[in-house]
């Protein structure tokens, strides 16, 4: 690789610890459709035969440690925004990896949904930390011109974290028991910590980054710091604060339903005549987020290229984000096909649009503050997110045992459009804040 292309490398390290976090929160998706895991959490012995109300009050039951992991998740952004803005990008984010892979690896020792509901607040409060530091990053590395493609390629590993999840975990449930897989993904993190520590430093503080290159990257002239003391408040008086908000709150719910309850859609969907166990539900999910993949680093790329073109980053960032929006409208379909491969593709299709919206949206952060100010801008957007997750998630469990899946695939076919409206009206020009 050319000396002067460094930042790079930058990117597949933080490509790669988001994969790892993914895998993390990933696991206990596919754990939930384990008898063994779902008599243990009920306390039933595992010879006792579940009925359709003990899997109704499972999945209400589930449906609340997800509610507290989002509740984490959100608190978590309030706290580790700020530490990184204080500490610095390495610190915080060894902070974040060391304490997720913790109770990853505690998960493995749970025995019921109570001790399941710690694990997983304190999995939701570390893995808060990977999106703020990561975004910091790629504003301390790359140019405007080229963050939202940067934001993209990192946007990927949550996918390839899914797809490794999906390929591995019904498999080694299957053969060596869920406590395992847990144990194993918690442990992949803390390798991980050791890799961030080992390479990363501001560009200018870096003996590998090039005179040029560092040239480069400072390009835009963008300020590093500000006067006086960022908080919270301060940053909630701009309407670019606000737009971030607005585009987290409202898509990021969509993006944690999948996550958290697509198994359940392929194993127990009323509409599809072909359901899926753990023996034979992995090849769907890697077509899903193999393609989302390609969405996230296309819809970057996209924005980044029409930006190289002439176009202003207003208009390059909302285009982009339109054309995900309208990529999301058919997915109600997917609660209606009784084919499973017609529900892969429309799921695969809106996955790959809002993860596309996902690293536009994270770019404002970047492209409109100071870079002493990401970090928090970013953990506000978070915590808005997590919100939203959270009140979606203390509904999704009842919606689901007594409505079924259709009223939450209307809800995320229309939520982006209306999402980039509201985004429209606070910020119709996106200009750099005045701190």
């Amino acid at each position: 690789m050319p000396p002067h292309n460094f930042r790079w490398r930058i990117v597949f390290l933080l490509f790669l610890i988001t994969t790892i976090n993914y895998v993390d929160r990933n696991v206990l998706s596919f754990s939930m459709l384990d008898d063994a895991f779902r008599k243990e959490m009920l306390g039933v012995p595992l010879s006792y035969t579940l009925t359709q109300a003990d899997l109704d009050a499972f999945k209400i039951q589930y449906g609340w440690v997800d509610t507290a992991f989002k509740l984490a998740y959100a608190l978590g952004f309030i706290m580790i925004g700020w530490l990184i803005d204080r500490l610095g990008t390495r610190k915080g984010l060894s902070f974040a990896i060391g304490l997720w892979s913790l109770a990853g690896v505690a998960t493995a020792y749970v025995g019921s949904f109570r001790s399941l509901l710690g694990a997983r607040f304190a999995l939701g409060i570390g893995e808060a930390g990977n999106f703020p530091s990561s975004i910091k990053s790629i504003a301390e590395w790359f140019p405007k011109k080229e963050r939202a493609f940067a934001t993209g390629l990192l946007n990927a590993g949550t996918n390839v974290g899914i797809i490794l999840t999906a390929a591995l975990i019904p498999w080694m449930t299957l053969k060596y028991g869920w406590r395992m897989s847990f144990m194993t993904t918690g442990v992949l993190g803390f390798v991980v910590l050791v890799f961030w520590w080992l390479n990363y430093q501001k560009p200018e503080d870096h003996p590998k980054v090039s005179t040029r290159e560092l040239r480069y990257i400072k390009q835009d002239n963008q300020p590093e710091e500000i006067e006086g003391r960022v908080t919270w408040w301060r940053l909630l008086r701009f309407r670019q604060t606000w737009a971030l908000i607005v585009g987290k709150l409202m898509a990021d719910p969509i993006w944690w339903f999948y996550l958290t309850w697509l198994p359940d859609f392929f194993n127990s969907s009323e509409a599809l005549t072909q359901r899926l166990d753990l023996q034979n539900i992995g090849f769907p999910f890697m077509v899903i987020y193999i393609i989302s993949d390609g969405g996230s680093i296309f819809f970057g790329w996209l924005s980044s290229r029409l930006m190289k073109m002439g176009w202003s980053l207003n208009r390059a960032r909302k285009t982009t984000m339109l054309l995900c929006a309208l990529c999301v409208v058919p997915i109600f379909f997917a609660a209606q096909t009784q084919n499973v491969y017609i529900a892969t593709v429309l799921i695969a299709i809106a996955a790959a649009a809002h993860l596309g919206w996902s690293a536009n949206v994270y770019t404002i952060a970047s492209d409109l503050y100071p870079k002493s100010a990401v970090a928090m801008v970013t953990g506000i957007g978070g915590f808005s997110g997590a919100v939203g997750g959270a009140l979606l998630a203390a509904v999704i469990g009842p919606i689901r045992v007594h409505w079924g899946y259709l009223p939450l695939f209307l809800l995320a076919s229309s939520t982006y459009l209306v999402a980039l409206l509201f985004i429209h009206l606070l910020i119709p020009k996106m200009k750099p804040v005045e701190m």
